[in-house]
């Protein structure tokens, strides 16, 4: 297995009889594993993705020099090039999960809820330990590539705000509002009114608490509720690493709630993290300890949904190695703090963390994952004709809308102008007006 899976780098292998294997093409300095127990051994070679880190949880792996990180990038790297060619029972494996991924991504509402529970439920110290100031647990925008967390999270939200072209007294739902920091941006920066929806009842209490502390409370609501029971209608809808948690059987459902709870002319942001590649069914290590109910989808997979639901993609944009340098920053800080962790649980679950951000960095520096931002619209004129508004950095007031009652009129048909309905579309010129 190893001779076929380890082609790039250099792998060194002791057994637990002593005896050693070395694996790759020698173009690094080999990282050197050492198996404890004949189980592990045999637990490797039959199911090594869920294995991988269950072993290194229990310390019957170890790494020499704890270069943890180093191992992942061998094993992530070496992954990608033998997915075409994997042992035989690792493919009849992965085949099946593939296959069966809609069943286990089946999050009916209450399974929903405990799969939330399973992670963002976990106490309000353990994050505080390696996020921002504003628990910003999604990528950072990273201008450049030394920019600290906190500048990367408050551009992250910042360009967010810019795409969902906010104005003053709008009013936004916030589907997977967190520990509330993008409903207080959009409230306290740019006058929206926001209401947030979680399933956590730890970032419920929490949000709630931080909007009163603000003096907010009159713009900002949150709600212990789910997105397939949210009424009403919004002029603005933001989402940000939330659809990982929906479920493939539930993508429809999902599109179809954002397109009829947006106003006729809204625009929608979807920040999730995506696979470029075909899809492929969630790592068994991530689902079990991690994110149960996850699931990293494929592009082709949530723009079918949008499609179906008769919305506009009015903007994709891809954010490539920005997740690694968000998660090196938060490995970073954990480690310095791993201590705490292990007084808050015990010394196995934080090597579970541990493997859980190193394994996440790797996987967006070596595997084909990134973070795509989906801007929709059931309106083919909801934003500008460019992108410039995105990066317009100078502006300190938000965007006017023109009066109402202008009736702007559209060019098509070689030429021929048909008159439109008044509109609030502030971008929507007139051929006349172009010409001035």
């Amino acid at each position: 297995m190893l001779r076929t899976l380890i082609k790039l780098g250099s792998l060194r292998v002791v057994m637990p009889t002593g005896s050693t294997g070395v694996y790759g093409d020698g173009s690094a300095a080999p990282v050197t594993v050492r198996l404890l127990e004949p189980t592990t051994v045999r637990h490797l070679a039959l199911n090594p993705e869920l294995a991988l880190g269950e072993s290194y949880m229990n310390g019957s792996l170890v790494v020499d020099g704890d270069d943890l990180q180093g191992l992942l990038e061998i094993v992530v790297r070496n992954a990608r090039h033998a997915d075409a060619n994997p042992v035989w029972w690792q493919k009849l494996s992965e085949k099946l999960r593939t296959a069966l991924r809609g069943l286990s991504q089946r999050n009916i509402l209450t399974r929903s809820r405990r799969n939330v529970a399973h992670h963002y439920d976990l106490s309000g110290q353990l994050f505080d330990l390696f996020l921002d100031d504003d628990r910003q647990y999604s990528c950072g925008y990273f201008r450049t590539p030394d920019a600290t967390l906190e500048q990367a999270q408050a551009d992250k939200k910042a360009h967010i705000a810019r795409k969902l072209l906010i104005e003053p007294g709008m009013s936004v739902l916030d589907i997977g509002c967190g520990w509330g920091g993008m409903a207080l941006t959009l409230a306290r920066d740019h006058g929206a009114k926001v209401v947030g929806i979680t399933l956590s009842e730890e970032q419920h209490a929490y949000a709630t608490a931080r909007v009163a502390r603000a003096g907010l409370s009159d713009r900002i609501e949150f709600r212990l509720c789910d997105y397939r029971q949210v009424e009403g209608r919004f002029d603005r809808i933001v989402s940000v690493g939330m659809f990982e948690h929906v479920g493939l059987p539930h993508y429809l459902d999902y599109f179809a709630s954002i397109r009829n709870l947006l106003s006729p002319d809204g625009i929608a942001l979807v920040h999730t993290i995506g696979w470029a590649g075909t899809a492929k069914a969630t790592n068994p290590w991530i689902a079990k300890y991690i994110f149960p109910g996850g699931y990293v989808p494929a592009v082709s997979e949530m723009m079918a949904a949008v499609e179906q639901n008769r919305l506009w993609a009015t903007d994709i944009e891809c954010w490539r190695l920005h997740y690694a340098y968000t998660l090196r920053h938060w490995y970073d800080r954990f480690r310095a703090h791993e201590d705490e962790a292990r007084a808050l649980y015990d010394d196995r679950f934080a090597r579970m963390w541990r493997f859980y951000l190193a394994a996440s960095e790797q996987t967006f520096r070596n595997a084909p994952q990134a973070v795509f931002q989906i801007q929709l619209s059931p309106s083919v004129d909801a934003v500008p004709l460019t992108r410039d508004y995105q990066y317009d950095t100078g502006r300190t007031t938000p965007r006017r809308r023109p009066d109402a009652s202008r009736k702007p009129v559209l060019v098509a048909h070689g030429g021929r102008t048909a008159s439109r309905g008044s509109t609030s579309n502030p971008h929507a010129l007139s051929f006349e007006e172009k010409k001035q």
